[in-house]
């Protein structure tokens, strides 16, 4: 396995531009030092699938950090988790000493959400959306309609939609997509363009009975069946079959919004939670005598 060169990035300037992009990382952080050891306990790198920014002192027992800490965003297991190195035994280096490793692996972003539209309910969705873990991609056709400050906001990206095709081929998958632009010919390409993918996370689509009666119509005229009619939610953020009387734009957003979080809630309760008692009552204890 090629595990990459350290960059010039520091752990802490990684850190902070990884969460703000929503990408899975690992902060893998020396908590015990004893013995003859590369670094001090509170040395910090930080581990991508494809990146390491800054060094817990090289060798083989690094090498080992990071093919951890790279199995655990694999596998998807986030949170905490506790890596224990002898220095002359599982890692074959000649210093001798004893460190243990906290590993905190981060998913980045819990859900992504495409956004078609940035007119008055797509920016309260913006708005809303900001402050939870998910990765917002925001897409108009227009030119100018993105502010520096949009382009700047943490887990957004920003883009021209001019393909529509390319546009919907370009999201990851299980993405959640929301259809509000200001063209009704363009929501309903893209809606037939979200419909030729599969593993689509689920389908929006903004406006009130007669134009979803009107799209119905139309996509059962070229062919869609109910199957694929039915993968698409119209309009947005009616829950519980209820209609709302408030048509606000942040009304509708916030509605939208709560639709979203039941439909990225994938989470499951456990019963421990952060390190297991076993792992943490090592760490706590005192570190094994080495010898030289």
């Amino acid at each position: 396995m090629s595990h990459h060169l350290p960059t010039a990035e520091t752990w802490h300037a990684a850190l902070h531009r990884l969460q703000r992009e929503g990408t899975p990382h690992v902060l893998a952080t020396q908590v015990t030092s004893a013995g003859s050891t590369p670094r001090e306990p509170g040395a910090r790198m930080v581990i991508t699938d494809h990146a390491i920014f800054d060094t817990l002192g090289g060798g083989t027992f690094e090498w080992q950090t990071i093919a951890a800490a790279r199995a655990c965003l694999a596998e998807k297991h986030y949170g905490f988790s506790l890596e224990a190195f002898s220095l002359g035994g599982r890692s074959g280096q000649c210093c001798g000493g004893f460190v243990n490793i906290l590993l905190e692996a981060f998913p980045g972003a819990t859900a992504h959400i495409a956004i078609f539209g940035a007119g008055h309910v797509g920016r309260e969705i913006v708005k809303l959306s900001a402050p939870l873990p998910w990765q917002l991609h925001w897409y108009d056709s227009r030119s100018n309609v993105f502010s520096e400050q949009d382009q700047h906001q943490a887990r957004l990206a920003c883009h021209s939609l001019l393909d529509i095709e390319q546009s919907v081929k370009g999201l990851p998958a299980n993405t959640h997509a929301l259809v509000l632009t200001h063209n009704h010919d363009e929501d309903y390409a893209l809606i037939t363009a979200l419909l030729e993918r599969d593993d689509v996370g689920s389908i929006g689509l903004i406006g009130s009975d007669s134009k979803w009666g009107s799209f119905r119509g139309r996509l059962k005229r070229e062919g869609y069946t109910s199957q694929h009619i039915n993968r698409i939610r119209s309009p947005i953020g009616r829950l519980q079959d209820s209609k709302l009387s408030n048509k606000t734009p942040y009304a509708i957003a916030l509605t939208a919004v709560t639709e979203l979080l039941w439909l990225t809630d994938t989470s499951s309760s456990q019963e421990h939670r952060g390190l297991a008692p076993q792992a943490l009552q090592t760490l706590l204890s005192d570190p094994p005598t080495t010898t030289s």
